[in-house]
C-alpha cells in the first residue's frame, strides 16, 4: 500500500480549532439542506480532533485502570442559516473551562465567515460504569492552554 498523508484534523489558531468540512448529497435532505442533525456531527468531529491534537487520545484514556470516556451532557444549538450541498464548511472549537468532571465547550460552524450555527456543549469525563470522574492530571495539563482565560 502507498504512504498514504495524515488525515487532515484541522489546526489550532490562537486557541482555537478550525476544522474544514465539506457538504456532502449524503449530509443534506431533498432540498440538498444540511439536515440539522448533522450539524450535531460536524461539531463531534470538531470535539474529536481538537482532542487528538491537543495530545489527548481517546484510546489511551480507555486502555486507563478505570477507563475513562467523554458523554455529552447538554448540548444548546442555535440555527441561523441554513449550509448547503457542496459547501466549504469551517468548525471553530474552542474549549472554555473545566468544572470537576465537565469540559465546557463553545462551536460554531461557518461559511465564508458568515455563521450558520452555534452551539454550546457539556461534555462529562465518566468511567464506562457512568460514574463522573475528574480528568486526569496529564489531560488537564494538556489542555489547560486551550482553556479561556477569564478578564
Amino acid at each position: 500500500m502507498p504512504d498514504l498523508p495524515t488525515p487532515f484534523t484541522g489546526r489550532f489558531i490562537d486557541g482555537e480549532h478550525l476544522l474544514p468540512v465539506r457538504v456532502y448529497y449524503e449530509d443534506t435532505d431533498a432540498t440538498g439542506i444540511v439536515y440539522h442533525g448533522n450539524y450535531l456531527r460536524y461539531c463531534e468531529r470538531g470535539r474529536t480532533d481538537f482532542i487528538r491534537m491537543a495530545g489527548v487520545s481517546h484510546t489511551g484514556l480507555r486502555a486507563r485502570d478505570p477507563a475513562i470516556v467523554f458523554v455529552v451532557r447538554r448540548v444548546e444549538l442555535d440555527f441561523i442559516r441554513p449550509a448547503k450541498v457542496d459547501d466549504a464548511l469551517l468548525v471553530r472549537t474552542r474549549y472554555e473551562r473545566l468544572q470537576g468532571p465537565r469540559i465546557h465547550i463553545a462551536q460554531q460552524v461557518e461559511r465564508d465567515s458568515e455563521v450558520l450555527a452555534k452551539a454550546k456543549v457539556e461534555v462529562v469525563c465518566i468511567t464506562l460504569e457512568g460514574r463522573p470522574v475528574r480528568p486526569p492530571h496529564d489531560m488537564v495539563n494538556k489542555l489547560s492552554a486551550f482553556f479561556a482565560r477569564e478578564s
